[in-house]
């Protein structure tokens, strides 16, 4: 698997440019891109903002993989359903083709791992579950891990909770406010898998929030090989100097640029959400 440090392109929806609810925080991002020369370019044809979800997974520097987008999330709002393959077609953009149903935002990887929550299961039904384990073991080439599905998360999706820092450590949400069953099932894919974490500091926002808000959640960021554009809420009880000095400890050899994204955040998504990065662009048609 291509890990995040490999990458050197960001993509972004063209909807997250034009959409003036999210054009300040599309401003903040592009200049930090900027000043670090890397390269950042549009997708046209996409219906959302959120292009992790519907974009290829990187599996090397050549093989992309896409997987069938049908989120049952979306199915009461099938206006905002992106077809894949009309986005990779209007793009030029080849991949390999899954009929397994899962969301870019619900894949994080090291270059020998993948972690997924088992919300899989349930956007797969008609599918047995060890045979689908099987089929993405075939796909991916390593080592795959579930952890719980958060209940009461529309989304179902792993890159809100951990993120890979190397092939052997992730960054975690602390623990002591999770949930005890979304506890249990963490600590067994750690025995399992040997997987070491550090803990990151998160925190809820009041009823004034959105519903689906994200604001407090830190380990939703831009990675970009040398790079992380790294989320800050500057709300009331906000953890924002915590968690900067725990990313910049667990990756002292990275560049760190932290970004105000209430603006995003309120909408449901961060930044790992609304960008797509891949190593080069060696796919296209």
């Amino acid at each position: 698997m291509i890990s995040g440090s490999e990458t050197n392109v960001v993509y972004f929806s063209d909807l997250f440019l034009k959409d003036c609810e999210f054009s300040i925080v599309f401003r903040r991002l592009v200049e930090i891109l900027n000043k670090h020369k890397v390269e950042h370019l549009l997708l046209t044809g996409t219906k959302d903002i959120w292009c992790r979800d519907y974009m290829p997974v990187q599996k090397s520097h050549s093989e992309f993989i896409q997987f069938r987008y049908e989120p049952s999330y979306l199915k009461s709002n099938q206006e905002y359903q992106t077809l894949p393959n009309e986005v990779n077609k209007a793009n030029g953009f080849s991949a390999k083709y899954s009929h397994i149903n899962l969301d870019g935002g619900n894949v994080i990887s090291s270059t020998d791992k993948v972690i997924l929550t088992t919300r899989i299961f349930k956007e797969n039904p008609e599918m047995q579950k060890s045979k689908l384990i099987n089929e993405l073991h075939d796909l991916f080439e390593c080592d795959i891990h579930f952890v719980p599905n958060i209940n009461t998360d529309f989304t179902g999706h792993v890159d809100g909770h951990m993120r890979f820092i190397d092939n052997h450590k992730i960054l975690v949400n602390c623990l002591e406010g999770e949930y005890k069953y979304w506890r249990k099932g963490f600590e067994k894919m750690i025995y399992e898998s040997g997987i070491e974490f550090i803990e990151m500091p998160w925190f809820e926002t009041d009823c004034s929030y959105p519903k689906h808000s994200s604001v407090g959640v830190y380990v939703n960021y831009l990675e970009v090989g040398n790079l992380i554009i790294f989320p800050i809420f500057d709300v009331r009880g906000n953890k924002d100097d915590e968690a900067l000095e725990i990313i910049r400890n667990a990756l002292p050899d990275r560049k760190i640029e932290p970004i105000q994204v209430n603006e995003l955040a309120n909408a449901g998504g961060l930044l790992n959400c609304v960008s797509w990065t891949i190593k080069e662009s060696s796919f296209r048609l």
